[in-house]
């Protein structure tokens, strides 16, 4: 929708006009294909969430958590909780929303469909985020996106909530390696 966006942050109003659009480019691209919403923890669960509020009628919601799935577990490591993926329906033959708050390299997005394969074979899978900020290590894109950002690599959005929802750019923190240099 919008691209190359120089803000900082985005406020509750800002996220609600993002999301107003997404429910109805969602209602208008899958409204005859009864889908299921699924969102990946835990900012993708607050979107899923906040977009079933805004479409004519709530569809099923699930939640997946793909933290043993990711492939750079040995770096980045395990968080000290891991809450386990909740969906409450069967995805054989069903047409999937997957949904993320922030989509970058693609591997959040390949390791959530790992596990989704899992409980079953969807019909169909399309991603759905509220931010795209490039940086492609994989060929993942999304069919619905709030905004789109050309964020330098030491920029992330983070997004926080679920209520309000609240993002904001944010610079990477870069470990100084001049004293351990000498």
């Amino acid at each position: 929708m919008d691209c190359g966006r120089a803000a900082l942050s985005w406020d509750e109003q800002q996220l609600q006009t993002h999301l107003d659009a997404m429910a109805a480019a969602i209602n208008e691209r899958f409204a005859d294909k009864s889908p299921l919403l699924v969102g990946i923890e835990s900012g993708g669960v607050w979107v899923a969430q906040a977009l079933n509020d805004r479409l004519p009628t709530a569809l099923p919601l699930g939640s997946l958590n793909p933290a043993f799935y990711r492939d750079d577990f040995d770096t980045r490591g395990l968080k000290p909780t891991v809450t386990p993926s909740k969906l409450p329906f069967d995805v054989d033959g069903q047409h999937i929303l997957l949904v993320d708050d922030v989509l970058m390299t693609g591997r959040t997005i390949r390791a959530a469909m790992n596990e989704l394969f899992d409980f079953g074979r969807p019909a169909s899978i399309s991603l759905v985020v509220l931010f795209d900020i490039g940086h492609r290590q994989l060929p993942i894109r999304a069919d619905i996106c709030g905004e789109t950002l050309a964020l330098p690599p030491h920029q992330r959005v983070e997004l926080r909530g679920p209520s309000p929802l609240i993002a904001e750019i944010r610079n990477l923190v870069v470990e100084d390696d001049t004293e351990t240099r000498s």
